[in-house]
């Protein structure tokens, strides 16, 4: 692989980047769909959001672990668990496919549990 491709798949990397995060906005305002199509919807969140989702989880289990002598002196390592694992965790693997806001079988706001 020539510098010239890893160029130009980091560009491609950083545009999808780019567009996910301009169809996130709408969805954090508290629209019912992102790009007004259920379909395209469900396509963004399984090729771009979920895949973010995952390297978040994994990311945060990481920073979670360093956390760890910080958080257990002070009983806050449930609650640092919770917050870098559980939300991306949860927001990645437990919500319906298309719908960036609710989570669970009880459609509860993700993150609010």
């Amino acid at each position: 692989m020539t510098r010239h491709d890893m160029c130009g798949r980091h560009r491609a990397l950083a545009a999808a980047l780019v567009v996910s995060a301009l169809f996130m906005g709408p969805a954090l305002a508290g629209d019912e769909t992102v790009t007004g199509d259920r379909g395209a919807d469900m396509a963004i969140d399984l090729v771009v959001v979920r895949p973010l989702g995952l390297a978040a989880t994994v990311v945060g289990a990481v920073g979670w672990v360093v956390a760890l002598p910080f958080t257990l002196p002070t009983g806050q390592a449930g609650e640092t668990a919770q917050q870098f694992v559980g939300r991306p965790f949860e927001y990645t693997f437990n919500r319906p496919l298309g719908d960036m806001e609710h989570c669970g079988a009880d459609r509860h706001p993700c993150g609010n549990r």
